[in-house]
């Protein structure tokens, strides 16, 4: 019987670590099976043999990795029996194994349709048993793969694209797929598939490929050996374990580094795929053209933009903008020669730059997504960071936090482009797309990023040739970049208050227009949380309020939909209970009583739905009415019967509403832990916002039933909540209250504001 494999020797050495631990432990399992195999089968057989294939076969076993095994025979009766005694002790190990049984003419036949079997053979080599057999093998399963090149390259080319669209980036994503994601493992194994083929590589690929791809597989190796499992997505809450497993001095290094890999995998990918595209064509295929004129020194030759034989890049500046400009909107691609030749001698841009220059830039950003692959080209030469050389202090800059989906440089870009698409609803374009691209550049840098940004882009804007009123306007786009969503979201829209120092604030209406789209790019770029219905509608609200102002309306002058109505008033005077859902808003009509909201906000936390936004009244004979907009988790359709049968329990106080919430805290699935924590919670109180109302902002973890702890604290400090807004920032939640005392007037009194902060920190620690 053979040995047990001792697995750990190998996974468990802090020495080993990416490449040289996957060979180290192919080697140990091909000791071990080798040994095996010898005592199943003897060490003289003839006629059969154990092949590696896939990534065992390129020696780059992972802990989590299948082995992935061929057992190749020349037609033996036995070989059922040997197949038994083979892959029964590996079974019995715990491994993952990937097995077949074939003869080499069964292993050819199926290499000819399958393309996952075609590609495996590539790496096939003899473990144990007869090496000429699996020689044999190799030999002509690389014939058969090179005969049937145009095939299969056309078909790599498909999966790529597929792949890519199913998971993701690598180099941009807060949790990139190490293996499938665009730059991974895979598109690496797909260039040298296509290689095997045909000559599909540049000078320098090789080595470039060589380096960024055993980077991605050192923290693929690592996440495997920390996790014990084979899943290839870098969770938020592994990054720190593997990062200081592969001695970087943090996470958000590593992180760089492996995103600088990847772009180096993608690009190179991305330049092959398309060269090999162009030669399936052929030249009978392909549209000939004659060479189109791009601008002084460039042209458009069959998709690719080139330089011309005349052209100087050490003497023309505007060369590599003018090749950017021509490449994105003929969706094309930069010749690899210009290139390289725009990558030697290109110089800076002209401090200050000229028109041109300034046009060329809005140009490129404006010709859409086609943009983001030609700013990535001229990013792997080095060409964009002599463009804007402030880029390299976020580039690659991870966003470590749940709300963003994408490096810092990359949502700068998707900012840009998103932006690009809303240019009719300004007056200047240039400056929207300068001040989208731009708005988050303090983030490079040490301190607040608003603070930072603003003295950055007057510098940036300054040699861009923007002139004095122009910067203004970008470093406002920096200052207020946040404003309109976070009053939006977190602020009474019909408070007279709130619109005043928006306006204030913004200072004109082009200002104005800048922010709403700024507002609206920035969020879409942000992630699938930044930008929904509830907050457009918001942000819309919002602008048309500031915009009234600003074009010399007064605040006094602005409607709002009276609340309550007609019918509601009509409802409150006839002094009974009313308890109404519909859509997704929960209509609240009861005698005035203390912590009403709160009892209402547990309900619908015990029915798993989240406020968004909710407003109250109270008439002078006692009746209270509140208005509640909700989301639902599980799906558009709420159950409103079950939630007003729970409701007015809790108003008649036959339902234990602490005890029901801290049961289903205990059996509702959690959130995925992060390796951040949010800020512990906090209070802000604003008493100059309105004229009414008392504003009470808090943040807190978010948690089942929060926000009924937050007004069920509100209420036992005797406070009247006339409006609330919700919002949930990924694992955060910050709620915002207009509240006045019993009188009805503003909390003004110090040590009052100092006792309902200290009620709500207490309900928060609970």
């Amino acid at each position: 019987m053979a040995a047990t494999l001792d697995r750990a020797s190998v996974l468990r050495d802090p020495s080993l670590a990416g490449v040289a631990l996957c060979r180290a432990y192919s080697d140990l399992v091909d000791d071990w099976l080798s040994e095996l195999f010898d005592l199943e089968v003897g060490p003289a057989a003839t006629g059969v043999a154990l092949v590696a294939v896939g990534g065992y076969g390129r020696a780059e076993l992972s802990p989590g990795s299948d082995i992935d095994l061929l057992l190749l025979h020349a037609g033996r009766k036995d070989i059922a029996d040997i197949a038994e005694h083979i892959w029964y002790p590996i079974w019995d190990q715990s491994l993952k194994l990937g097995h077949s049984v074939r003869t080499v003419k069964e292993a050819l036949s199926l290499a000819a349709d399958d393309l996952d079997t075609a590609t495996s053979l590539l790496s096939a080599r003899c473990v144990a048993g007869d090496d000429g057999l699996a020689r044999e093998l190799s030999v002509k399963a690389l014939a058969l793969w090179q005969k049937r090149a145009k095939r299969w390259l056309a078909e790599l080319s498909r999966t790529v694209r597929e792949r890519h669209e199913r998971a993701g980036e690598v180099a941009f994503l807060l949790e990139p797929d190490l293996k499938d994601g665009r730059g991974g493992l895979r598109d690496a194994h797909a260039i040298r598939w296509a290689e095997a083929a045909q000559s599909v590589m540049l000078e320098g690929d090789d080595d470039a490929l060589t380096e960024a791809y055993e980077t991605i597989l050192a923290a693929r190796v690592e996440l495997h050996r920390r996790t014990g499992r084979a899943g290839d997505r870098l969770l938020l809450e592994e990054q720190d374990e593997v990062s200081r497993a592969l001695a970087y001095s943090d996470a958000d290094e590593m992180m760089r580094c492996l995103a600088a890999a990847a772009r180096s995998i993608a690009w190179t990918s991305d330049e092959t795929w398309d060269r090999v595209e162009s030669s399936l064509k052929g030249p009978f295929q392909r549209k000939l053209f004659r060479d189109r004129d791009l601008g002084p020194g460039v042209i458009l030759r069959e998709g690719v933009v080139r330089l011309t034989q005349d052209a100087d890049p050490a003497t023309d500046p505007l060369l590599v903008l003018r090749m950017a400009v021509g490449a994105a909107h003929n969706n094309g691609h930069i010749d690899r020669t210009s290139l390289e030749r725009l990558a030697l001698t290109a110089p800076k841009l002209p401090d200050p730059w000229p028109d041109e220059a300034r046009e060329l830039f809005v140009q490129l950003f404006l010709a859409g997504r086609p943009a983001v692959h030609v700013i990535e080209t001229l990013d792997q030469r080095g060409l964009w960071v002599r463009i804007l050389p402030e880029w390299t202090s976020v580039r690659c800059k991870p966003q470590r936090n749940a709300y963003h989906t994408f490096t810092v440089d990359r949502h700068l870009c998707e900012t840009a482009i998103n932006a690009s698409a809303l240019v009719d609803r300004v007056d200047r374009p240039d400056l929207l797309i300068t001040g989208a691209l731009l708005h988050d550049i303090g983030k490079g840098y040490p301190g607040d990023h608003v603070e930072v940004g603003i003295d950055i882009i007057e510098r940036m804007a300054t040699r861009m040739g923007f002139d004095p009123a122009d910067v203004a306007v970008l470093q406002d786009m920096v200052r207020y970049h946040l404003l309109l969503p976070d009053i939006a979201t977190r602020r009474d829209l019909s408070d007279d208050g709130t619109i005043t120092m928006v306006a204030g604030a913004v200072g004109s209406l082009g200002t104005l227009r800048l922010l709403d789209v700024l507002t609206e790019a920035d969020s879409i770029a942000t992630g699938p949380a930044g930008w929904n219905e509830w907050k457009a509608e918001l942000v819309a609200e919002l602008v048309s309020r500031a915009a009234h102002v600003l074009g010399g309306g007064a605040v006094e002058e602005l409607t709002t939909e009276a609340f309550p109505n007609e019918a509601q008033l009509a409802k409150m005077a006839e002094r009974r209970l009313v308890i109404e859902g519909l859509d997704d808003r929960l209509l609240v009509i009861s005698p005035d009583r203390p912590g009403l909201f709160a009892r209402a906000a547990g309900v619908l936390a015990l029915n798993g739905l989240d406020v968004l936004e909710a407003a109250a009244h109270s008439s002078d004979d006692g009746m209270a009415l509140e208005v509640f907009r909700v989301e639902s988790g599980s799906g558009p359709v709420i159950a409103w019967d079950r939630v007003i049968a729970d409701l007015e329990k809790a108003l008649d106080g036959r339902l234990a509403l602490n005890a029901r919430l801290a049961e289903r805290a205990e059996r509702y699935p959690r959130r995925r832990v992060l390796p951040f924590e949010p800020a512990p919670p906090s209070v802000l109180v604003e008493n100059d916002l309105s004229r009414s109302s008392t504003v009470i902002e808090v943040r807190a973890p978010d948690a089942i039933g929060v926000l009924y702890r937050i007004t069920h604290a509100l209420a036992e400090c005797d406070l009247d909540i006339r409006t609330a807004k919700a919002q949930t920032l990924a694992n955060e939640v910050v709620d915002s209250f207009y509240v006045r005392d019993r009188a009805g007037h503003k909390v003004t009194d110090e040590g009052y504001l100092v006792e309902i902060e200290r009620a709500l920190l207490h309900a928060l620690s609970v």
